[in-house]
Formats: C-alpha cells, sequence, structure tokens
C-alpha cells in the first residue's frame, strides 16, 4: 500500500469556516505482473481532488460508478491511504491537522470526530455482536464508558435514531434493512464526532424507508451541527439533502457549485448531461434525454486532455491536448472545462425558471447578503 506523502510545514492552513478540505488529493493503485509482481502501470482512482466541505454542510458527492466517490471518501479518513496529497481536518481537540501525515496515535484521536456510514446495512454489521455491542464498541475501544453507564448510553442513541433501547440485546438478523441502517448511524454518532462520511446511505433501501433515513439525517444535522460528506448517484437524494455539490468523473472533480446553482445553470457537459438523466414528475413534460456516446475511460489509460472530451459533444481540439483545471467560473462555483466561460447549458429546471444565466457574478444561496432562490417544482 502507498504511504502517503509528507507535506511542508509551511503549508497554509484552510479558513476556519470549513472543517475539512483536500488538496490535490490522489490514490494510484499498482498494476503488477509476472512472477516478480513488477509494477508495470496504475490505475488512477482519484487523480488531484480539490475538495472543501464547511462545518454544519452536507456536501454531496456524484458521479457514475467507478468514478472514484467512496475512494475519496475513505481517504478522508484514512481508512485507505492516500498516494498523494493534503487532507487538512479541523479536530475540536487537535485543531488543524493534516490526516494524511499524522501518526498513529493522532490518527485513532482524529478519528473519533471522523466517522462513516457505509453503503450495506447488511455487511456493515456484526452479526454475532447484539445491537448493545456494536453501538457501544467505540465507546469501550476509546475507554469513554463502561458497565451501566455504557448501557444507558447505548440506550440514549438508539432512541436518537427512533429505535427503542430494548433492542439492545437483539441481534442484526432480527431488524429491517432501514432498522440496520438506523444501527449504523446510531454506531457513528456513539463518539459524537463532528464530520460524517455517508457512503450512498440509501442506495440498498425501499424508496419510503429511503426518505426515513434522509429525514433522520437532517434532522441530526441540524440538531448536533454535524458536516456530511454525502456519497450518492441518485441526484434527485442528493438535490433534496445537499447544501453543495461535487461532480466526479474518472477520478477528478469536474464542478463544483451550491445546489440550486450547479443544478439550474451547470457548467459542465458532463454535468449537464447527468442532469438531463434526473426524472421529473410530470407525465407531459418533454424529456431532453442527453445521451453520452462511448464508454467511460478506464482510469488506468485515461485519454489525453480532458478526460471527457471523447464523449463530449463540444469538444474542440484544445480539449484533446490540453487538461482543463478546476476554475472559478462564478462566485462558489467551479468547473473543469475549457469553455465554461462560453457555454449555455441547460440544467434540470432552466426550462421552467427562464433563460439560462450568463456567467457572471450571483449571489450565493447561503450569503447573508442575499436570499435563497425560492424552489421551483420540476
Amino acid at each position: 500500500m502507498a504511504t502517503a506523502i509528507t507535506t511542508s510545514s509551511n503549508t497554509t492552513k484552510p479558513d476556519d469556516s470549513l472543517i475539512l478540505q483536500a488538496r490535490d488529493l490522489k490514490k494510484h493503485f499498482p498494476i503488477q505482473r509476472g512472477f516478480l509482481r513488477r509494477t508495470i502501470g496504475a490505475v488512477r482512482a482519484v487523480d488531484g481532488v480539490d475538495l472543501t466541505i464547511r462545518k454544519g454542510e452536507i456536501h454531496g458527492l456524484v458521479g457514475e460508478s467507478g468514478s472514484g466517490k467512496t475512494t475519496t471518501g475513505r481517504m478522508l479518513l484514512r481508512a485507505i491511504d492516500p498516494t498523494s496529497g493534503e487532507i487538512w481536518f479541523q479536530d475540536q481537540a487537535l485543531g488543524w491537522v493534516d490526516v494524511a501525515t499524522l501518526d498513529k496515535h493522532k490518527l485513532r484521536q482524529a478519528r473519533r470526530n471522523m466517522k462513516i456510514v457505509y453503503q450495506d446495512p447488511y455487511s456493515s454489521l456484526n452479526p454475532r455482536m447484539t445491537v448493545q455491542q456494536i453501538v457501544g464498541e467505540h465507546l469501550k475501544v476509546n475507554k469513554q464508558l463502561s458497565g451501566k453507564a455504557l448501557d444507558k448510553r447505548v440506550g440514549e442513541l438508539l432512541e436518537l435514531v427512533g429505535l427503542r433501547p430494548e433492542y439492545a440485546q437483539r441481534y442484526p438478523h432480527a431488524f429491517s434493512g432501514g432498522q440496520r441502517q438506523r444501527l449504523a448511524i446510531a454506531r457513528a454518532l456513539s463518539m459524537q464526532p463532528q464530520l460524517l462520511v455517508c457512503d450512498e446511505p440509501v442506495s440498498a433501501l425501499d424508496v419510503s424507508v429511503q426518505a426515513q433515513i434522509l429525514r433522520l439525517l437532517r434532522e441530526l444535522q441540524e440538531q448536533f451541527g454535524l458536516s456530511y460528506l454525502f456519497v450518492a448517484h441518485d441526484l434527485s437524494v442528493v438535490e433534496n439533502v445537499s447544501d453543495h455539490v461535487s461532480v466526479m468523473y474518472v477520478g477528478q472533480i469536474v464542478e463544483t457549485a451550491p445546489t440550486y446553482d450547479l443544478y439550474r445553470h451547470p457548467l459542465h457537459p458532463y454535468t449537464e448531461a447527468l442532469m438531463s438523466a434526473v426524472p421529473k414528475p410530470d407525465p407531459k413534460a418533454v424529456k431532453n434525454r442527453i445521451v453520452l456516446q462511448g464508454e467511460v475511460p478506464s482510469p488506468a489509460n485515461p485519454p489525453s486532455g480532458c478526460y471527457f472530451h471523447p464523449r463530449c459533444r463540444y469538444a474542440q481540439e484544445i480539449c484533446r491536448t490540453t487538461a482543463p483545471k478546476l476554475e472559478e467560473i462564478r462566485p462558489n462555483h467551479l468547473a473543469r472545462c475549457h469553455f465554461a466561460r462560453e457555454l449555455h447549458l441547460q440544467g434540470v429546471a432552466t426550462g421552467d425558471g427562464g433563460p439560462p444565466i450568463p456567467n457572471q457574478a450571483k449571489p450565493h444561496p447561503t450569503s447573508p447578503t442575499s436570499t435563497p432562490p425560492p424552489m421551483q417544482a420540476d
């Protein structure tokens, strides 16, 4: 496994309004062949990600399967060591720390405030452990509570996620998928973390149960001031739950913006194609689906220039030869496209909300000097 690089002591720390900032984060898995297992290449699962999460914010991360979303989320917790890059986390006890370079002792301290909720509620819970052991494990391992105090805290956590305290002596097989995900959330909250990485927490659940879990996550976020990285591929879910959204394609973030701006006025052709796939609850609505040609490039052999150019209907020669940078096109709205300033792309509701806005300053929905734009029914 690759070792995280060390960063220089004069690295500028992020703004205090942030909870986490990743800079040029990369993860390359080596391709080895032969009897001697020689490295002949690398899979660029994550290739230069810059990600910022504000305090008390739900940050959505979307993209096709294999785009590097889950790998990015796990690297933020250093469940996977990055090949290179910085992961700045504002720990309430340690202050600003680069998670990528922490030693074993400080990493364990930082992880008390960074937890993850996994995608599959059936495999993320140990079937041989009771609910009391599962939910209270972090408290016991970190020597926070024991005995009756631990039992009481487990009961409080179960009530917090909508389950009865008497369920503590049951095993995971006695619960439905939605109840198991509530148990996973209770376990993640046991140490009162600052940041939760939710790795597609509702994709394995029924639609009605999805709504319950999403409502629970929002209530917990408001109650405790939590920050979330919400990894998902369901664009409708991300729109409803997220304050800010980043779009990934072949290991890179191609666009990031406040949710309203990104869904209504995308700046990257890939985002436009994703938005065209969002279903509209209107049988009379005219569908203008953008069907991308070809296959997603292999991260082991990405194309030259812009990774999206083989499938982009706006591609020009510069797209094939020069890799674009992630640049701020509008305030708080960044895109990785050579023509982001010239293109006028269709979002989810631009047909209902008037013509596309020009690429100029637009008030940030959360700015104190502006009022949030009204959400329109699609």
